[in-house]
């Protein structure tokens, strides 16, 4: 049937007027009437009526095919290569979709729909953007030349409703002890870092340790496109990337945000994800006074994040290896590492405290630690256990907070 909606869209557009705005009421009405005309001529059940309807509303006013994936709560991740294939996240399990984009043409145009709502520019000569839909979901294009199969699309949604932490522990992603230490370490303004792999939870677990900060507090958050859903703090500036315009002028960069809202008066700074040479306006951002601030990057474990930012700070600076590790020393005080098991579930695999310098070298802490303990049926059954004790506890007795054990100094 798919001659009979391209034909109906095309006898609808041409019912329009272009010139005017018309309303999403009043095209649904056209594309009634003529589904209505269109009846006469060639039978179409009622079930069939209205799938031509919501399709031909799509593609006209909406994401074309991809509408009714984003409309699904289950599908957590879309996957477009080029016109004819796309893929879904569902549930863990990645799939083709049946569905696919009638033309090369209809999708550059889904495309430009997309950038257009976060006023990016994606074209030949600046073919990868990052993106975001107006409900938050995270958006990836790239286009020829770069890929050579047509438009690649990458959409990451996030649900609705933010997941809280007692979703979490229901999931087993962490456990009530340690979700109760993390509050505490929140609460007390330590720095925290979330590191982990493609997929691992990171964007959502910094909102879920967003909800602990005070509401009394001014928030800075600092993105390259916005994704966090904090919903807590009442007192938040939100601030997001521009990219260059058409003539390669007026980019702002996260380094030139992180620097601006110095001036603004924040009590904690959350940049949405460090990978590039703005992690050493980070760490000095963390090193002025901005206890409480969160963080995350892409990493393998939290010595990987650690070495990961070594190599991201010297990129955007000339100072010795020595010095760079002293700041992060400084900067950062805990390093929450996420990943996802073989059964696509998502885990907190380690809480590591980062303890000081010795011979050069940053010393961790691994406070708690993942352990696998079997498997029942396609689930892995493992518990994050405590394997030592804090050992820097001045910003807890600061904010006068106590049932923390204390590791006492060595």
């Amino acid at each position: 049937m798919g001659w009979l909606k391209e034909k109906i869209q095309q006898h609808v557009l041409e019912s329009i007027d272009i010139t005017t705005e018309i309303s999403d009421e009043e095209l649904l009405s056209t594309i009634d009437e003529i589904l209505v005309l269109k009846s006469r001529e060639n039978y179409i059940s009622m079930q069939e009526k209205r799938r031509l309807r919501r399709d031909i509303f799509n593609s006209i006013r909406r994401l074309d095919v991809l509408q009714d994936m984003i409309e699904d709560p289950s599908i957590t991740e879309i996957m477009v290569n080029g016109a004819k294939d796309i893929f879904i996240e569902q549930n863990g399990i990645i799939s083709r979709c049946p569905k696919c984009f009638e033309s090369e043409e209809k999708l550059e145009d889904v495309v430009q729909q997309i950038v257009s709502q976060s006023n990016r520019i994606v074209n030949a000569s600046n073919p990868i953007v990052d993106s975001r839909l107006p409900d938050g979901s995270r958006v990836n294009i790239v286009l020829p030349p770069i890929a050579l199969d047509g438009p690649v699309i990458t959409i990451r949604r996030f649900p609705e409703n933010p997941i809280t932490i007692d979703q979490l522990i229901e999931y087993e992603s962490i456990t009530p002890e340690a979700a109760g230490f993390l509050e505490k370490l929140v609460i007390a303004k330590y720095n925290i870092f979330i590191s982990g792999g493609t997929g691992s939870g990171k964007t959502t677990f910094l909102n879920v340790l967003s909800n602990y900060i005070p509401n009394s507090e001014r928030i800075i958050t600092i993105e390259d496109s916005a994704e966090l859903q904090l919903r807590s703090v009442a007192n938040l500036v939100r601030m997001e990337v521009r990219d260059c315009n058409t003539e390669g002028n007026n980019k702002i960069s996260i380094r030139d945000l992180i620097k601006t809202s110095l001036r603004m008066r924040p009590d904690r700074i959350i940049v949405g994800e460090v990978r590039d040479e703005a992690a050493i306006d980070m760490l000095q951002a963390l090193n002025t006074g901005h206890d409480g601030s969160l963080s995350t990057g892409h990493a393998n474990s939290p010595a990987d994040m650690l070495n990961r930012l070594e190599s991201l700070v010297l990129l955007g600076a000339d100072i010795p290896l020595l010095a760079v590790r002293r700041q992060i020393a400084s900067a950062i005080d805990i390093i929450v590492h996420l990943g996802r098991l073989r059964d696509k579930s998502r885990r907190v695999l380690e809480i590591t405290e980062v303890k000081d310098m010795n011979n050069n070298e940053i010393i961790l802490n691994p406070l708690y630690r993942f352990t696998e303990q079997g498997v029942k049926g396609n689930r892995i059954i493992g518990r994050l256990e405590k394997v030592n004790d804090l050992y820097n506890t001045e910003k807890l007795s600061r904010a006068g907070i106590s049932g923390i054990e204390i590791c006492k100094a060595f």
